[in-house]
């Protein structure tokens, strides 16, 4: 038996991923801006469930999640940063408030969780960390691009963990799913305030009013909760988990183009260095 810590688990895939663990036997902390929403997980589970009020962007809500974590169920064995929240614009539309605070939630929000189990899973020589991210990070949609921009950040940040812990014996794994029916796409997502009309034909045609895709999106968080629970249980688990079939296709497909261009330039890469 293991102790989750999970954020962001008030609809979704976070919301998946706390019942998956809590039935498989686990202990959780289950967090969410506001707690009375995780009242029924917690009442399914009472006795290893702990649910918890904590908006990320608050250093001493963090600290105290941790803290009560630790005091009912001993520490925090998998730290799974899931929240976090969608946002659309061109990168000239965007409202620098707006792009401070998806950073502060989507990227610092993670870093200051991470800081916070750190110790503990240090002194363990045990641990695990996932970090959602997105195949936003790969493909980087017009539209999306400080959305896309934060996932890239926690993406470079997961790889230097990795090799940090991993001799600490402390895992460290990128998950990167596709499009899961899921309120990501409805609720949870925001956009600029006001468009420019030079972008109707890229950025604007993400926008939530022309957007069609809710409702519809092919992945099924049940399945992908299941997924991640399999990445926690391997002896080898890996620093990138990619989830869906659109996911896979997209990433595939950007690693062949970026192979393509590669290659393409290759020569005049080549020449840049010193001779003699």
């Amino acid at each position: 038996m293991a102790t989750w810590l999970i954020t962001g688990c008030s609809t979704g895939l976070g919301r998946a991923l706390a019942q998956a663990v809590l039935a498989s036997g686990h202990n959780a902390a289950v967090t969410a801006r506001n707690a009375a929403t995780l009242e029924d997980i917690a009442a399914a589970y009472p006795d290893t469930a702990l649910a918890l009020p904590l908006d990320v962007t608050d250093r001493d809500q963090i600290s105290a999640a941790v803290q009560q974590a630790r005091t009912r169920f001993g520490g925090v064995d998998v730290l799974v940063n899931n929240a976090g929240y969608g946002y659309r614009a061109a990168v000239e539309e965007a409202d620098d408030a707006d792009i401070r605070q998806l950073f502060d939630t989507n990227v610092f929000g993670a870093v200051d969780m991470i800081k916070a189990v750190l110790p503990d899973m240090r002194a363990k020589r045990s641990g695990s960390i996932l970090n959602i991210s997105s195949i936003g990070a790969r493909i980087s949609p017009a539209g999306s691009g400080y959305y896309s921009a934060t996932k890239a950040a926690l993406e470079g940040l997961s790889g230097s963990l990795h090799k940090e812990l991993q001799p600490l014996g402390i895992n460290v794994t990128v998950i990167e799913p596709g499009a899961f029916r899921t309120d990501f796409a409805g609720r949870s997502l925001t956009q600029s305030a006001t468009p420019i009309d030079d972008y109707a034909e890229t950025a604007g045609k993400r926008r939530k009013e022309n957007d069609t895709v809710h409702g519809t999106q092919p992945g099924d968080p049940a399945k992908a909760a299941e997924a991640i629970l399999a990445v926690t249980e391997s002896p080898n688990p890996p620093s990138l988990m990619v989830l869906g079939k659109d996911a896979f296709n997209a990433f595939a497909a950007v690693a062949e183009a970026e192979r393509t261009e590669l290659d393409t330039w290759r020569d005049l890469s080549l020449s840049t260095g010193i001779e003699g």
